[in-house]
């Protein structure tokens, strides 16, 4: 059986509008339909495909977490237009190339602090 494709990250959250928000301003993900669980969440789309399920939890619930999940990553064109969305936003981020690769990754960090990059084309840093 061979992998595919990636398919989702599922992430708890106590803050899930403003995690709704958040990705919405910054990725351009939208939230669309999701089947009654039963508890509260939110699927946010890019395209026709829901890659972040959002799952709302009681704030004592998310602070007593210990998760691994260091980071997940999507790819982008437009360098110099995401950083200004993220500098109007006040949102801290770093760049950083990868050794090897044509690869320049914004890092930055969602409302509940979990790890994000977006992967641009090195060539974009010299337009």
């Amino acid at each position: 059986m061979p992998v595919l494709a990636f398919d989702h990250v599922n992430v708890r959250t106590a803050q899930l509008d403003e995690m709704i928000t958040f990705y919405g301003a910054i990725l351009d993900l939208h939230p669309g339909k999701r089947p009654d669980f039963g508890f509260p969440g939110a699927w946010l789309y890019l395209g026709d495909h829901p890659y972040i399920h959002l799952v709302g939890v009681d704030g004592s619930v998310a602070a007593g977490l210990n998760l691994s999940l260091e980071h997940f990553a999507f790819s982008a064109t437009g360098l110099a237009d995401f950083r200004a969305l993220l500098d109007a936003h006040t949102i801290d981020h770093r760049l950083a190339v990868v050794p090897g690769m044509p690869i320049v990754q914004v890092n930055f960090f969602d409302p509940d602090g979990n790890h994000i990059h977006i992967d641009f084309d090195t060539a974009e840093m010299e337009s």
